[in-house]
């Protein structure tokens, strides 16, 4: 089973995780199953970019963003080449290292 090592953010998983991802699933969804509390404003619904992930290792296991993340991925804050919106990305194979953006977007985060 592959994991998703996270790295340590300051808010929702200071320590960093290590979790047990099942193939199939998205990043987000490994995420909150985990007790890492990663924003998803929208509900996974790709309308928003609060659940933007930045793919440190294993970028290339993941299925090619589709046009609609891409234009979605556009808009968020801290965008890298290897970002990914984690309720769009699908866990395979391979082990994955993620880093959590410091900032969203979100405007209307009840967090804050």
């Amino acid at each position: 089973m592959p994991q998703i090592i996270v790295l340590p953010h300051e808010e929702l998983c200071p320590e960093g995780a290590v979790i047990e991802a099942e193939k199939g699933v998205t990043i987000c969804d490994a995420l909150l199953k985990n007790d890492v509390d990663i924003e998803h404003a929208c509900e996974k619904s790709c309308a928003c970019t609060t659940c933007h992930v930045v793919v440190r290792e294993g970028y290339n296991s993941l299925q090619e963003a589709t046009e609609e993340e891409d234009d979605m991925l556009d808009k968020a804050w801290g965008l890298e080449p290897e970002s990914r919106l984690s309720c769009q990305a699908v866990v395979d194979d391979e082990d994955l290292v993620i880093e959590i953006p410091k900032y969203t977007i979100n405007m209307v985060s009840e967090n804050h």
